[in-house]
């Protein structure tokens, strides 16, 4: 496996490298990264794996400094996992001028649900992810589906923009008891990590009614919010949606997904099921 940490080192190995698959990252790896990595490897005879943890997705006042690095173990992993490449650059290569051009999505995919909590997540998503996409020239790019809406967002960028890239999304990978996994769930303290599951079993609870016939999503929508909030969570949001494009659910042909995000103590959870 090749760390590579210019665009100019990788642009030169991915160029004789065939059909290549890019799974990007933030780092501090876990089993559902993991489970990207092994899809990337069926899709392309060339995984790259970028991490890069990207000031700007993060707000003011979110966790960019105390995002848990951990690089070494991590190329342990994905060596591992069979990837040929990791594209870690550092934030000067990235953004050697303060970033004046930016992805913009359209507020009605960005400023809904995460977008509506987070003011410019999605602008600094979409710009780093476009970015990667034009250093890497990627054939096929994995995501995992637990961040739904990013997942929404980059599929529509990559069409609009008519890039030559096949986006796949991955189903969430959660541990036994149901939690998604994800990087922010080392910042649990025990009782919350105990607690934390409620969010997926609520998100089951919707999906399953909504499966039998029923369509008051508002009802189900603020019981859910209830529980949670009488188990000591504070929700930001809980809501049926459209698939396509996460807007209100318009007919009963409409594939629908149910998702969240809840604060637990001081971690910041979010979660998601396709209905």
């Amino acid at each position: 496996m090749q760390i590579h940490t210019t665009i100019a080192s990788l642009r030169a190995a991915r160029a004789n490298a065939g059909k290549v698959a890019l799974v990007p990252t933030m780092g501090n790896l876990h089993d559902g990264h993991i489970a990207l990595m092994h899809e990337a490897v069926k899709q392309a005879g060339t995984v790259i794996a970028s991490v890069f943890v990207n000031r700007l997705q993060f707000g003011p006042s979110e966790d960019f400094d105390r995002y848990p690095r951990t690089f070494e173990a991590d190329c342990a992993r994905l060596q591992a996992a069979g990837v040929g490449h990791v594209f870690a650059p550092h934030e000067a290569e990235m953004y050697p001028q303060p970033q004046g051009y930016h992805v913009e999505p359209p507020p009605e995919q960005a400023g809904i649900l995460e977008g509506a909590f987070r003011p410019g997540h999605f602008r600094g998503v979409a710009t780093v992810v476009l970015k990667l996409f034009n250093v890497v020239a990627p054939n096929v790019a994995v995501f995992g589906k637990k961040d739904y809406q990013q997942l929404m967002v980059i599929r529509n960028m990559v069409q609009q923009l008519a890039l030559p890239i096949n986006v796949v999304g991955l189903d969430t990978i959660r541990a036994a008891d149901g939690l998604a996994l994800s990087s922010r769930n080392g910042y649990l303290t025990p009782a919350e990590r105990a607690e934390a599951p409620r969010l997926h079993r609520q998100l089951a609870a919707i999906a399953d009614a909504v499966r039998q016939g029923q369509r008051d999503f508002a009802a189900l929508e603020a019981a859910a919010l209830t529980d949670l909030q009488q188990h000591g969570w504070q929700p930001d949001y809980l809501s049926v949606r459209r698939r396509a494009d996460l807007q209100a659910p318009q007919s009963a042909a409409d594939p629908l997904a149910v998702l969240a995000a809840a604060r637990l103590g001081k971690t910041r959870l979010i979660d998601n099921l396709e209905i």
